[in-house]
């Protein structure tokens, strides 16, 4: 090869990189989106349990430090220690943390502890969790809908309920404040 043609093969191999390079995603963009949909396997995977187990379970929300922790709540009102391993040192990946939580019960909050009680009809309470990624400025929103089992990841931050088929219950934030 000439020195000529080195020139050009790492000149085309430059304008490649350049048109390539945007469009490859960001580690942080990965954990985030990462992070939302396990905590959405997560809340899925407490329902299904408390359905099927008719038990009762609470999950509590640190959004300080992104822990969560899950326990079994007995008829007496104690809570003991899930032993299922996909249940215990649960917290969001690094760099990802909690914008805020929004209840239907409590409105926003985003600071403290928030907590999610789980029975054999599902979730109690209508619940939206905002996860950011303070690095890119980026959201994901999760929602719990009670009573139907379900729960929905939305890129982005998003308010109220996320499907327009659940427009027409009444779990909407909006329609609960008015």
């Amino acid at each position: 090869f000439t020195l000529i043609e080195l020139a050009v093969v790492i000149v085309i191999l430059s304008v490649a990189a350049l048109l390539v390079m945007p469009r490859l995603p960001f580690a942080g963009e990965g954990d985030l989106k990462t992070s939302a949909r396990q905590l959405a396997g997560i809340l899925r995977y407490v329902q299904d349990q408390a359905i099927a187990g008719k038990q009762y379970y609470r999950l509590r929300f640190n959004l300080a430090d992104g822990a969560m922790k899950v326990t079994r709540v007995l008829p007496e009102k104690e809570e003991v220690e899930v032993t299922d391993s996909a249940l215990t040192g649960l917290t969001l990946r690094e760099g990802v943390h909690w914008a805020d939580v929004t209840t239907s019960s409590l409105g926003k909050v985003s600071e403290g502890e928030v907590t999610l009680d789980c029975s054999p009809l599902g979730a109690q309470d209508f619940l939206l969790f905002h996860l950011t990624s303070k690095a890119r400025g980026r959201y994901f929103t999760v929602a719990v809908y009670p009573g139907s089992g379900r729960v929905e990841v939305a890129e982005g931050y998003t308010e109220g309920v996320l499907s327009e088929t659940e427009r027409e219950k009444d779990f909407s934030l909006e329609e609960k404040e008015s």
